[in-house]
């Protein structure tokens, strides 16, 4: 039985068959991606599909395999870099300082960064041209979440972590951190360390927590990005990511599209402002 059909107004060849389908994007050979057809593991459009004869259009219907979405469309990049201090997250920079063209040149596609980090916050930043994840990503609404470690001033305290957590009150309005973890705290001035995770994308939302409590941020790195983690990658080096990593960021793009519409157009480009 064939829960899905492209091809009710036009003839039965339309479109490509989806172990095909399934075996050019990488997800397994032919003969096994007929085996995850049939044991029904695949998903064409929120349905699950079980008909070897089934034809898709890869470039408009989305599959999935174990509930794991799956890139077809390969005109789709999606880079992770570790962003070094003292660039600016900006594909141009009208001040002349040094800006992420550098870390795209090896990808012909022209590609943006999704939000920001300040030049002085180094660390996960995502680059891609897919506009719609881009929007997933950056958009506060969706939740996606955000880990930090801060190195920071002075001796931190266990009742600092708790007053992240339950709020503090900034010029542009309250906000609490997701979840905060004091990792080490000198009591020889050597300063501390703190593990934030937020959501937000408020500007230089990180540093301005951190001194509303009396700790002003001496060092910051972003360390993970929704589903991604940075890792090993060294400073100023840049990777696609893998296809686990694609479709981890596919899925939760999906998920949230399908559970929270959102207004307006995606913009990944040099207009919105830096976010930590």
């Amino acid at each position: 039985m064939t829960s899905h059909d492209t091809t009710a107004s036009g003839p039965e060849a339309e479109g490509v068959r989806l172990q095909k389908v399934l075996a050019n994007a990488g997800v397994a050979s032919r003969r096994v991606a007929e085996n995850l057809i049939v044991e029904g593991r695949v998903r064409v459009n929120g349905k699950v599909v079980t008909e070897l004869g089934s034809r898709i259009d890869p470039e408009k219907d989305l599959v999935d395999v174990d509930g794991t979405a799956v890139q077809l469309d390969q005109s789709k990049r999606y880079v992770m870099l570790n962003k070094p201090t003292g660039v600016v997250s900006s594909m141009k920079d009208d001040r002349g300082r040094p800006d992420l063209r550098r870390f795209t040149k090896e990808w012909p596609e022209r590609l943006y960064n999704v939000g920001r980090l300040d030049a002085e916050t180094s660390g996960l930043l995502v680059l891609t041209n897919d506009g719609e994840l881009a929007h997933v990503l950056a958009h506060p609404s969706f939740g996606v979440t955000k880990v930090y470690i801060a190195k920071v001033e002075g001796r931190v305290t266990p009742q600092t972590i708790q007053r992240l957590t339950r709020g503090v009150e900034l010029e542009d309005g309250p906000i609490a951190a997701d979840k905060a973890r004091l990792l080490s705290s000198s009591a020889e001035g050597g300063g501390s360390l703190v593990e934030l995770t937020l959501h937000s994308g408020r500007n230089r939302i990180v540093r301005r927590m951190m001194a509303e409590v009396g700790h002003p941020v001496v060092e910051l790195v972003r360390r993970q990005f929704g589903p991604l983690h940075l890792g090993t990658l060294p400073a100023g080096r840049a990777r696609e990511l893998t296809k686990v990593e694609r479709g981890a960021l596919l899925t939760l793009s999906r998920q949230a599209t399908s559970s929270t519409p959102e207004e307006g157009a995606p913009d990944t480009r040099d207009g919105d402002p830096p976010a930590d």
